[in-house]
């Protein structure tokens, strides 16, 4: 049975996995909201709230702050399907677009508009994700990123992620680093996440110094 830090753990991956997902509804890449990550981040928040007694000063702490996290995550979600059910919702390419579209009123018109937004969301999707890890087991935080971009990428890639575990996951990126460092002699590994030719690649690469 899963302990109360390893159950409020689990609420802070599937709270930050939430927001993710769903951006991605919203911005198109899913088409249902992601409602057993919704479910299940209910059940956790309802149990703690109502065994608020049995848990320890910093426990209560960060359950408070993760509720607190999650019900202001809730309500722009509620908002956004709100919007979104009365037609008021428009498609974007994402953050690169916004910057650009706000420009786009004094220096360009919309024909020059629509190519840059598409050039700027194929160079970000060309950037990809990059974290750097020399000790997996005590970055945590680093690897479950890595995990969120690599499982990211695959939905909006269209792959198929039902294998993806984070257990899993986890135990590839150890090995990985470990093996790595063996046989380079080195500390840090860069992991990379990118979309090339509508393939998502997961690649670990010695940094340099």
């Amino acid at each position: 049975m899963a302990t109360i830090d390893e159950e409020l753990a689990q609420l802070e991956r599937d709270i930050r996995q939430l927001k993710i997902e769903y951006d991605m509804y919203f911005g198109g890449g899913r088409k249902r909201p992601p409602t057993e990550i919704e479910w299940r981040v209910e059940l956790l928040v309802k149990r703690y709230a109502e065994r608020g007694g049995e848990l320890k000063f910093a426990q209560r702490f960060r359950f408070n702050n993760l509720s607190q996290t999650y019900a202001k995550y809730k309500d722009v979600f509620r908002k956004r399907l709100a919007q979104r059910e009365e037609g008021k919702v428009q498609r974007h390419f994402g953050a690169a677009a916004k910057a650009i579209e706000a420009e786009r009123s004094r220096t360009q018109p919309e024909g020059s508009f629509k190519e840059a937004a598409v050039a700027a969301a194929a160079s970000a999707e060309s950037r990809g994700f990059r974290m750097i890890c020399s000790e997996p087991d005590k970055e945590p935080q680093k690897v479950d990123q890595l995990y969120d971009a690599f499982l990211r990428a695959k939905q909006e890639a269209g792959e198929e992620t039902s294998k993806l575990n984070r257990a899993g996951f986890n135990e590839f990126v150890r090995k990985t680093t470990k093996d790595l460092q063996a046989k380079k002699n080195c500390r840090d590994v860069e992991y990379v996440v990118e979309t090339v030719d509508g393939q998502v690649k997961l690649k670990a690469l010695v940094k340099s110094e």
